[in-house]
C-alpha cells in the first residue's frame, strides 16, 4: 500500500503553503509539493466550491475520441485486463487524454455512482488547472508514473480517493495520454502503481508496433529471455541505420533520451551496424544475437520488420544502407536547419552559383565549407581558404591577386601566383568576407565579372574557381548602410545558407559524441549526464570553436583509466560558466513564481471575504485556515507586508 503522511500532517503542510508560499522543508514529498504549488498557482482552493470548468461537451468529447482512434484501440484490451487485477478494490480504470480529458472507463458499478460526483466520467479534465493535484494532472505534469493517496489531493473533496497513474509515450518520447486506477482510500490495491506502470508500457509497446511497422524493429534487452516480454527494449531504424523511434527500455538501455531520436545512429550506441544485422538475419532469420555497448554491457538483440518477409528485402534495405554518403552527409548529426543548408547547398554543386554562409563567428563556417567542395565534382582540386579579417590591409591585394617578378620593392624574386589562382580549377573559400576593405572588394567583383586576375606588375590571366564567402555579418544590412559593396553582395549571394548557432541546434549529444570521438580516436569518451545537461543549456558565445577547446582540454584531464568527462576534468572558468549560466533562470523563475504565489494569496482572501459578506469566520473557513491565521494575513496586507 501506498505510504503517506497522516491526514493532520498533510493539513497543515497545505495550509503552510497557503499561508506563507511554500511548504515546511521536507514536510512532503518533492514531487507533491511542486504538485500542490501548480494548484495554488491556477487559483484553486483546498475547499473551494466545485465547478465544471473544463469538462467537455459530448460532442468535443466525440472529436477526442476520434482523433484518439489509435491509443483508445490499443488501450481497451490492456484496460480490461487491468481491471481484472483490481475488480475486487472497488477501483476503476481510466484512460486519459494528453490534456487529462476522460476518453474511457472501466469500474466497478457502485463505487462509479461515487465517482461521478467528482466528475470521474468521460469528458471531464483531470488537468491540475483543473482538479489539483490527483494521479493523473500530475504524472501528465511529472511525465512519470505517480501515486496521489488520500489527503495529498489538493482539493479536500477528492480526499477519499486513491489513485495511481502512469504516462502513454510515443515512439518519439510525445506524451499521448495517462492510463490510471482510482479507487476508495480504504480498499486501494496494494500494487496499483506497479500494475497501470507495466498497462502503460504494453500500450506503448503495442503502439511502437502500430506506429513504425515500416521502419525496421531492433528487439533488445539485457538478457535474452526478455526478449518478447513487455520489459523488452523496441528501437524503430531508418533504411540507413539512424534510430528515429524507441520505448522508455530501448532509451534505457541504449542510453540515449527521446531529444536524440532522428539524431543517432545506431553504430554511436551498440558494436553493431544496421548492416551487420540485415546479413546475420539473412543468414539464420529471427535469430537472437549478441551486441555490445560501447562499455562493454552485452545486449540481446533481434531484427524485426515487415520489409524482412518481403522477397529479397535485405538486399534491398542493403543496397539503401551501404550507398556512399558524400563530406557533407559525414558532417550531418541531425540538426533540421544544418541538414536543410547542406541539402540546398548539395544541389548547386555542380552549378556555377556562389555560396554565401552566414552564422556567428565558431559555428564551423569553414567546416562546412570544405565539406561542400569535398562533395562536389572539383574535389580533387585545390580548396583554398583566405580569412579577409587576418590578413593586413596593405598586403590583402598582393595576397590575393599575386604579382609578377619585381613588381616592387621586396617582391619575391620569382612573383607569386596568388591564393585566386591557386584555387584554379578547385574552390576559393573566403571567410569574413565583410571585413574585407571596399577597395579589394572593387577589384574582386571585376574577378568574378570577368572571371580573369590581373597580378601587380603583370598581365590578366584567366582563372575558373567556385566561390564560397562566409560571414558573421548582415551583409544585406551592411550593403544598405554603404559599407559592402551592393553589387559585390549580389554577386556572392548565388545561395544564402544560415548555419544555426550551438545552443539552437537539436543534435547536441550526437555533436558532442562526435567531437569527442575525433579528439580520443583511441578511447570511447563520454560526458557524464549532468555536465552533459549543463553544457546543453549553457549559451556557447564561441559556438563550436569553444565547445571543441574545452571538450579538447577535458579529454587532456582524463587519466589512462577514466572514460568520462565529469566537473573535475573541466576548468574553474568554465564549471563557473556552466553554473551561472544554469542557476539564472532557476533564481528568476522561483522569484516570480514567489511573487505569484503571494499575489493569489490576496486575492483568495478577498474573494473569501466578499463571498462570505464579510464574515471573518465562514472566510477563514472557507479558506481552509484558522480565523486568527486570518486576521494576521489581513493586517499583513494592509500594511503591504503580505
Amino acid at each position: 500500500m501506498h505510504r503517506t503522511l497522516p491526514a493532520v500532517a498533510l493539513r497543515q503542510a497545505r495550509q503552510q503553503l497557503m499561508e506563507n508560499g511554500n511548504c515546511p522543508p521536507g514536510a512532503v514529498d518533492a514531487r507533491l509539493a511542486r504538485s500542490w504549488q501548480r494548484s495554488v498557482a491556477a487559483g484553486l482552493l483546498p475547499m473551494g466550491r466545485f465547478n465544471d470548468i473544463g469538462t467537455s461537451s459530448q460532442s468535443e468529447v466525440r472529436h477526442i475520441m476520434a482523433s484518439q482512434r489509435e491509443l483508445l484501440a490499443h488501450s481497451r484490451p490492456v484496460m480490461e485486463f487491468l481491471f481484472e487485477q483490481v475488480r475486487h478494490s472497488q477501483s476503476i480504470v481510466i484512460l486519459a487524454d494528453e490534456t487529462g480529458t476522460l476518453m474511457h472507463t472501466l469500474g466497478d458499478a457502485n463505487f462509479l455512482s461515487k465517482a461521478e460526483r467528482v466528475a470521474l466520467s468521460n469528458g471531464a479534465s483531470w488537468h491540475e488547472q483543473h482538479r489539483g493535484t490527483n494521479a493523473i494532472g500530475t504524472a501528465l505534469a511529472e511525465v512519470s508514473g505517480v501515486e496521489i493517496h488520500g489527503s495529498e489531493h489538493f482539493l479536500d473533496r477528492n480526499g477519499f480517493l486513491t489513485c495511481a497513474a502512469a504516462p502513454i509515450l510515443s515512439s518519439t518520447g510525445a506524451l499521448l495520454g495517462v492510463l490510471d486506477i482510482s479507487g476508495d482510500h480504504r480498499s486501494g490495491h496494494p500494487h496499483s502503481l506497479g500494475l497501470v506502470s507495466t498497462a502503460a508500457c504494453m500500450i506503448e509497446n503495442q503502439l511502437i508496433a502500430s506506429t513504425c511497422r515500416r521502419n525496421l524493429r531492433l528487439h533488445l534487452h539485457a538478457q535474452a529471455e526478455g526478449l518478447g516480454t513487455v520489459a523488452e527494449g523496441i528501437v524503430a531504424l531508418s533504411d540507413d541505420g539512424w534510430i528515429v523511434g524507441a520505448n522508455r527500455a530501448g532509451l534505457a538501455l541504449l542510453r540515449i533520451t527521446a531529444a536524440s531520436l532522428g539524431s543517432t545512429d545506431l553504430f554511436s550506441c551498440i558494436d553493431l551496424r544496421l548492416d551487420d544485422l540485415l546479413n546475420r538475419h539473412r543468414r539464420r532469420p529471427q535469430q537472437i544475437f549478441q551486441a555490445h555497448r560501447h562499455d562493454g554491457t552485452v545486449l540481446y538483440v533481434q531484427l524485426h520488420g515487415e520489409q524482412l518477409t518481403r522477397a529479397e528485402p535485405a538486399t534491398a534495405v542493403y543496397s539503401v544502407a551501404a550507398a556512399p554518403i558524400d563530406a557533407l552527409a559525414c558532417l550531418d548529426t541531425g540538426d533540421l536547419r544544418w541538414r536543410s543548408a547542406a541539402e540546398k547547398t548539395r544541389r548547386i554543386l555542380d552549378k556555377p552559383i556562389p555560396i554565401l554562409i552566414q552564422g556567428e563567428s565558431g559555428v564551423g563556417k569553414e567546416f562546412f565549407a570544405r565539406a561542400a567542395h569535398d562533395s562536389g565534382p572539383r574535389r580533387a582540386a585545390p580548396f583554398v581558404a583566405i580569412n579577409c579579417a587576418a590578413i593586413p590591409e596593405n598586403l590583402i591585394e598582393a595576397e590575393l591577386f599575386g604579382y609578377a617578378p619585381g613588381a616592387f620593392t621586396g617582391a619575391r624574386r620569382e612573383g607569386s601566383l596568388g591564393r585566386l589562382r591557386e584555387a584554379h580549377r578547385g574552390t576559393l573559400f573566403l571567410d569574413e568576407i565583410g571585413d574585407m576593405p571596399l577597395g579589394m572588394q572593387t577589384r574582386l567583383l571585376r574577378v568574378l565579372q570577368e572571371r580573369s586576375v590581373t597580378p601587380l606588375g603583370g598581365r590578366s590571366v584567366d582563372v575558373d574557381f567556385a566561390l564560397i564567402c562566409a560571414t558573421h555579418s548582415k551583409l544585406r544590412e551592411e550593403a544598405d548602410k554603404g559599407r559592402f559593396r551592393s553589387d559585390l553582395y549580389y554577386r556572392i549571394n548565388g545561395l544564402t545558407v544560415q548555419l544555426p548557432a550551438l545552443r539552437e541546434r537539436t543534435d547536441f549529444q550526437a555533436l558532442t559524441q562526435r567531437l569527442l570521438r575525433s579528439l580520443n580516436a583511441e578511447r570511447d569518451i563520454h560526458l557524464a549526464p549532468d555536465v552533459l545537461e549543463k553544457m546543453r543549456a549553457h549559451p556557447w558565445p564561441g559556438n563550436l570553436r569553444q565547445f571543441a577547446s574545452v571538450l579538447r582540454t577535458a579529454s587532456a584531464m582524463l587519466e589512462p583509466d577514466e572514460n568520462r568527462i565529469d566537473w573535475e576534468h573541466l576548468a574553474d572558468d568554465i564549471v563557473e560558466e556552466l553554473c551561472k549560466s544554469a542557476a539564472a533562470p532557476a533564481v528568476a523563475a522561483t522569484s516570480s513564481v514567489s511573487q505569484n504565489l503571494q499575489d493569489l494569496s490576496r486575492s483568495a482572501i478577498r474573494q473569501a471575504l466578499a463571498g462570505s459578506g464579510g464574515n471573518v469566520t465562514q472566510a477563514a473557513l472557507s479558506l481552509g485556515i484558522s480565523r486568527q491565521t486570518l486576521y494576521r494575513k489581513i493586517q499583513s496586507a494592509a500594511l503591504g507586508q503580505s
